[in-house]
């Protein structure tokens, strides 16, 4: 797909995000509970987005750097390793928020309700041939 514009699909799944109250109405990902989240770029300084599928515990954002099965770790866990200060947008929401890759324990609990609730991530560690690390993403209390 060497024609396929990452930033244009990004900017157009956004546009229907934003248009649809949050929902994704068309497309591969429509359906799938999406949020945008910002990080610092820990090399570059600027703001990255990345749009995350994600489930929910005790009212945390719980998302996985699958990378879709890739065998390298998306820049953006690399980025909020560096800066874990971030951005989400959720249902046309923006909010603060802190990020943290869990522990082990942790992670195999969130990682089986990952899965549970999104039975295609289920293949992505065999596939990236990694741990994926999950990755929970705590909202700033409403001042």
């Amino acid at each position: 797909m060497a024609d396929w514009d990452r930033e244009s699909f990004e900017n157009a799944v956004i546009a229907d995000m934003r248009e649809h109250g949050g929902v994704v109405t068309s497309g591969p990902l429509a359906g799938h509970p999406l949020l945008i989240l910002t990080t610092l770029g820990a090399k570059s300084g600027k703001d990255r987005r990345a749009i995350l599928t994600y489930t929910q515990d005790a009212g945390d954002y719980v998302v996985a750097g699958t990378a879709g099965g890739s065998p390298t770790t998306p820049s953006w866990v690399h980025n909020l390793e560096a800066e874990p200060h971030v951005t989400i947008e959720v249902a046309n929401r923006a909010t603060g928020a802190t990020a943290a890759i869990v522990g082990a324990d942790e992670r195999d609990r969130l990682w089986e309700q990952h899965v549970a609730a999104l039975p295609n991530f289920a293949e992505y560690p065999a596939k990236a041939g990694r741990v994926i690390p999950v990755i929970r993403i705590t909202p700033a209390p409403a001042a």
